[in-house]
This record gives C-alpha cells, sequence and structure tokens, in this order.
C-alpha cells in the first residue's frame, strides 16, 4: 500500500519513520531541522495516522509500504532511511530487502533483536476507553491518566484520538490490529538477504534501555558497516529530547559518506 506523508524542503530523498502508536506529526519539528539540506518525507505507517488501515502488520509489509511510496515518488536512485523504535525496525528490513533503495540506513535507539513484551500496558489501557461513547478529549485523557501515570505518554498517546464529524471520537491508529499483531512487533528484522553493508548509523539514548551497552556486535552481524554512538543526556525519544545533538550526528553522518 501507498502511505500518507507529508514532504518539505529540496535535495536527496530523507525518509523518517516513526515508532509505534505515533505517526509522522511526532517528527514534523525536528523534519523542519533537516529541510535545509533535503527533501525531508516524514511517513505514516500502515495502521498509524492517516495511512491505510490493514489487518496484517508484519516487518516485510511495512518495508514494502514503505518501497511503493519511494517509487511512487520517484525515489528510483534511493534515499536516507530514518527510522525511530518500531520505525527503525521497518528501515532496517528495508535496508535487509532492498539495498540498492538505501543510500543510508540512520536507526534511532531500536536494535536488530526480538523484544520482551513492554507494551501491554499501554495497550490495555487504550482498549479499556469506550472511545466511541466518550465526551470530550479531557475525559479521554483522565481515564487514560487512571493506569499510565507518565503524563508524557498520556499525551503521546492523545495525539491519536481524532474528532468525527459528528462529535464523536475515534482512534487514528488501528488499535484493535496493532493489539493482535503486537507480537509481529516485538521480532527481530528477518529477510533472505541476511546483512545490508551500505552505509549505517545506530543512535542511543544513554537513558534508554532499547539498546543495552554492549549491543555494537549485534547489531554489526546485520549491518558490518554500522557506527553505534550514544546521546547520553537522551531517553528513547531521542528526537525530542536531545534534537540538537541528534541533527548533528545524522548530518554529519551523512556528509563523510
Amino acid at each position: 500500500m501507498q502511505l500518507h506523508y507529508k514532504s518539505n524542503g529540496s535535495g536527496d530523498p530523507l525518509i523518517i519513520l516513526h515508532g509505534v502508536f505515533g505517526m509522522l506529526d511526532n517528527w514534523r519539528s525536528f523534519a523542519k531541522n533537516l529541510e535545509s539540506f533535503f527533501s525531508v518525507y516524514v511517513m505514516d505507517l500502515r495502521n498509524h495516522g492517516r495511512s491505510p488501515h490493514d489487518a496484517q502488520m508484519s516487518y516485510p509489509l511495512m518495508a514494502e509500504d514503505v518501497r511503493e511510496t519511494m517509487l511512487a515518488n520517484g525515489m528510483t536512485d534511493g534515499a536516507y532511511l530514518v527510522g525511530h523504535s518500531m520505525g527503525g525496525k521497518v528501515a532496517m528490513q528495508l535496508a535487509l530487502d532492498h539495498p540498492a533503495l538505501i543510500r543510508a540506513l540512520i536507526v534511532v535507539d531500536i536494535a536488530p533483536v526480538e523484544y520482551g513484551e513492554s507494551h501491554e500496558k499501554i495497550i490495555r489501557s487504550l482498549m479499556k476507553i469506550p472511545v466511541s461513547d466518550i465526551g470530550s478529549r479531557n475525559e479521554a485523557t483522565n481515564l487514560l491518566s487512571e493506569t499510565i501515570e507518565d503524563p508524557a505518554i498520556v499525551a503521546f498517546l492523545m495525539k491519536n484520538l481524532s474528532r468525527n464529524e459528528d462529535g464523536t471520537f475515534r482512534w487514528k491508529m488501528n488499535l484493535p490490529v496493532i493489539a493482535k499483531q503486537y507480537n509481529w512487533l516485538l521480532q527481530a528484522p528477518h529477510s533472505k538477504n541476511e546483512v545490508y553493508s551500505g552505509p549505517s548509523l545506530f543512535v542511543r539514548g544513554g537513558l534508554s534501555s532499547y539498546v543495552p551497552a554492549g549491543s555494537e556486535r549485534i547489531i554489526k552481524t546485520q549491518f558490518p558497516q554500522a557506527k553505534v554512538v550514544t546521546i547520553e543526556e537522551a531517553g528513547h525519544w531521542v528526537h525530542a529530547d536531545q534534537p540538537v545533538a541528534l541533527l548533528r550526528h545524522i548530518t554529519e553522518f551523512i556528509a563523510a559518506i
């Protein structure tokens, strides 16, 4: 399927892919900083944002969505690819499956490994909200805050709440499918091509547990040219916590290729 995206800027194409429960809007402010250097395409992955919904959700399928969207926009010579969290796994999958389309791979705070369950509480909390029956955004926020203590996570999730023309509410994301297919999202990317030998940058948040210290050996098994860097004062949402440092790492890495 072709994905919903927003694009701006000029220069070689650079694609940004968000994480689970996210959408392209999460990256728009960061993307603006790249638009002086690149034609930036920020995409909604399937079952997220304004992209189409589908009953299936695996990394090969999501990578194929990105490829279709690239080709539909004339990116036959490839693009720089930035992916965060789930989007980082989609980016890794696409690089493994179609290396000729990837000028360079930048993965933000995720590794090519299978993860343990970590979002069940969020999924349960979202599923408990009678979204079609709530009367206001504040009501949904209060309900979500009863089980999710971190106000930043609540605010992040609430960006998915959309009002219908009749005044009722709905989730932009396809929550039932994300919940059903969640185990697929925990998997490591797998491809008939076991290695992507192109230039790769893996950025870890120093305050995040997603890419533990010592992960470089695992990363370089599939991405032998990978450079692994740590932004010490960043958590999992590196682009929100330390945008200036992340921008510097991305632009300097690409400039050195």
